[in-house]
């Protein structure tokens, strides 16, 4: 079995914790959860409100699927955590839907959490595959 390779994308934003943005084996590549943080400027304030922090996530989501030649047509599945879940979920969930195609949405699971890194609504990670 071959041995996972790893990906730091210079493009993306700068990991909050000791981790790679992806990791990749057998053609599957496993994207790290993704904070609103802005990719050019990590002290900068985050976005204000779960629809600009959801569009962030997914921007910085994009950032490393196209580090690794990939897009959002190659993902499989995704997982969602959000720290207002009743209050939030609807509006996260419109601008989630909005970056796929019709018909084309991955698998998904979403969680409410009490808490995440830097203080954010959201944060989500990425299961894609290689053609």
């Amino acid at each position: 079995m071959p041995l996972p390779q790893f990906f730091m994308i210079d493009a993306a934003p700068a990991p909050v914790a000791t981790f790679s943005h992806a990791a990749e084996i057998d053609g599957w590549v496993f994207l790290t959860g993704q904070m609103p943080t802005d990719p050019d400027d990590d002290g900068k304030p985050l976005p204000d409100g779960i629809e600009a922090q959801t569009r962030r996530v997914m921007d910085n989501l994009i950032i490393v699927l196209n580090g690794v030649g990939l897009g959002l047509e190659n993902v499989a599945q995704a997982r969602v955590y959000i720290t207002h879940f009743e209050r939030d979920y609807a509006a996260m969930n419109k601008v989630y839907k909005s970056y796929f195609a019709e018909g084309r949405l991955p698998a998904r699971t979403c969680v409410g959490v009490t808490g995440l890194a830097v203080g954010a609504l959201v944060e989500i990670d990425m299961v894609a595959r290689r053609p």
